[in-house]
């Protein structure tokens, strides 16, 4: 990318907002997935929709790669600028527009952090429920990019049942927008569900609407653990059946518990061989009503100890170490690989009890914890992308647990998105057809493939590979 190019954006955002100097390049030049990185030739932090589409007519009749990136906290190395070209930030349209208490929506720019979301609605009594634990960081743009989840998807679904609305740049510079505040609307395709998950692929997000809910009045928490972990998989398969949907149904095997009472002192019991963790919202006497009865069957099911806690803070503080899990456990190894098979909630403790097989067969450390309501797994993989020999039987691992969460019935990512990490691996989940489908959904928006090249379609069977142009001289991990 030359010069002029370079003057021609930065006349687009203003000199402060054009970045390219090599330590400036080396900020974006990777993401929170371990193991990528490559250095973009330009990054550009655009204050308004006029200014991006002014940066897609520039990308676009230059045919220059643009990636868009908020806070880059993904796990899939979705934002990583593989091909060079020009990282667009998003980070300084985090207006919120508007709370409309009279739709329960709520409208605002990419750049808006997912927590600040929270705390706003939440304060005139409404609720937003997608929760991905990197909250307090993440935008909410990075959250449509990759459709996140979190901890609430077992009763309140993830980004994409929320987003009702978006404004959009295509490649071309143009500006679309897409849904809005109709609780129906079923004119033609439905364009803002695609956008939802894209992984910037295909445009563009510089405005949301969301959907709120009313805040519920009341919740509680409870513990609950066990010595076998097909008891603690039957547990959430029971409470489920008995037709009681918990907000949050968390779940940790043992060696997951001892790095978090390591890292977060809160007394967790290390002879055990899992705990779940569990929290309901809801009215008072729901909740009041559910709490017991979850209760009764866990110690039905095998729970060696069921605890309730006794205050609002005591649950916050379980729930807060549950949260840090991926912290504690990146403080093991220098470097920390966290994945997301899923399959089906009855499949959960086959696929945890698979995952402890593997990791065995390849001498490689994995904790298991995730999602148990929903049977989103996080298999955490600590190891060391020194130790290539050790980063080679991860990679073999981690290929063993995709094709086993498959064979379960599952697919290969439930919250963090395909990226490059998973570019190999896609074809196991929707077949050839479904990828050459997708790939000329991709070619309407993106005739000259600008944008994000490189992810979601795999170019070779490869899972992880280090990227390494421009002289980078430093490897993200």
């Amino acid at each position: 990318m030359n010069n002029e190019i370079k003057r021609e954006l930065s006349a687009i955002v203003g000199a402060g907002w054009m970045l390219d100097t090599p330590n400036e390049l080396h900020v974006y030049s990777y993401d929170a997935t371990p193991l990528y990185q490559a250095m973009p030739d330009a990054v550009v932090m655009p204050a308004s929709v006029e200014e991006t589409a002014a940066i897609l007519q520039v990308a676009n009749r230059h045919r220059i790669p643009i990636v868009s990136r908020g806070s880059g906290t993904n796990l899939c190395g979705g934002t990583v600028p593989t091909e060079g070209g020009i990282v667009l930030v998003t980070n300084r349209l985090n207006d919120l527009h508007e709370i409309d208490e009279e739709n329960l929506t709520a409208t605002f720019g990419p750049g808006l952090i997912t927590a600040e979301l929270h705390a706003a609605v939440e304060a005139v009594g409404l609720f937003y429920p997608p929760d991905p634990g990197s909250m307090r960081i993440s935008t909410m743009g990075g959250n449509v990019a990759e459709c996140a989840g979190g901890m609430r998807g077992l009763k309140y679904g993830v980004t994409k049942d929320y987003i009702m609305g978006l404004q959009a740049v295509l490649p071309s510079g143009e500006v679309l927008r897409f849904g809005g505040k109709n609780a129906k609307d079923v004119a033609g395709y439905d364009i803002t569900k695609l956008l939802v998950g894209s992984e910037g692929t295909l445009a563009v997000v510089t405005e949301v609407t969301a959907k709120l809910l009313p805040l519920p009045k009341a919740k509680q928490t409870l513990v609950a653990y066990y010595n076998d972990l097909t008891d603690a998989a039957r547990t959430v398969q029971r409470v489920i059946a008995e037709k009681i949907i918990p907000a949050t149904m968390e779940f940790l095997d043992a060696e997951t518990m001892r790095v978090v009472e390591e890292f977060a002192r809160i007394g967790l019991p290390l002879d055990m061989k899992a705990m779940l963790l569990i929290e309901q919202d809801g009215t008072d006497a729901q909740v009041e009503q559910d709490i017991l009865r979850i209760a009764e069957i866990c110690r039905r099911e095998g729970a060696t100890a069921v605890r309730t806690a006794e205050t609002p803070e005591e649950g916050a503080k379980l729930m807060a170490a549950r949260r840090a899990a991926l912290s504690a456990l990146a403080r093991v190894k220098p470097t920390t690989i966290l994945e997301d098979a899923t399959v089906p909630r009855s499949h959960l403790a086959e696929m945890v009890e698979q995952v402890g097989v593997i990791a065995k067969k390849y001498d490689v450390q994995i904790c298991t914890f995730g999602h148990a309501g929903d049977g989103n797994l996080h298999p955490t993989c600590m190891t060391d992308e020194r130790d290539q020999d050790e980063i080679h039987r991860v990679e073999l691992a981690f290929q063993e647990i995709f094709h086993a969460a498959i064979k379960l019935g599952g697919t290969i990512t439930g919250e963090h998105g395909v990226g490059i990490a998973k570019a190999g691996y896609l074809d196991l989940k929707v077949g050839a057809g479904g990828i050459e489908l997708m790939k000329r959904i991709k070619e309407a928006f993106d005739p000259h493939g600008i944008m994000n090249p490189g992810k979601m379609f795999a170019k070779d069977t490869r899972r992880r590979v280090v990227v390494n142009t421009h002289e980078c001289g430093h490897k993200h991990g």
